[in-house]
């Protein structure tokens, strides 16, 4: 019983101590993007253009240099 309770007690200890993955976007535009996929090109720039309306300015100009690369 006592051995039970031992693997118990390290089993916690060691799973209190992993790093937990958060799931988020590293910044709007990239997350607003990913959900741009569409067959229709015309679609996918309208959507582009809603991201960067909706995210600001920083990351319309960040598109713009990706565009011009």
């Amino acid at each position: 019983m006592k051995i039970v309770a031992v693997m118990m007690i390290v089993l916690v200890v060691m799973s209190s101590q992993m790093d937990t993955v958060h799931s988020d976007a590293f910044d709007c535009l990239d997350a607003c993007q990913t959900g741009c996929v569409q067959p229709d090109t015309r679609l996918m720039q309208r959507c582009d253009r809603k991201c960067q309306i909706k995210c600001g300015s920083a990351a319309a100009s960040q598109v713009q240099e990706e565009h011009l690369v």
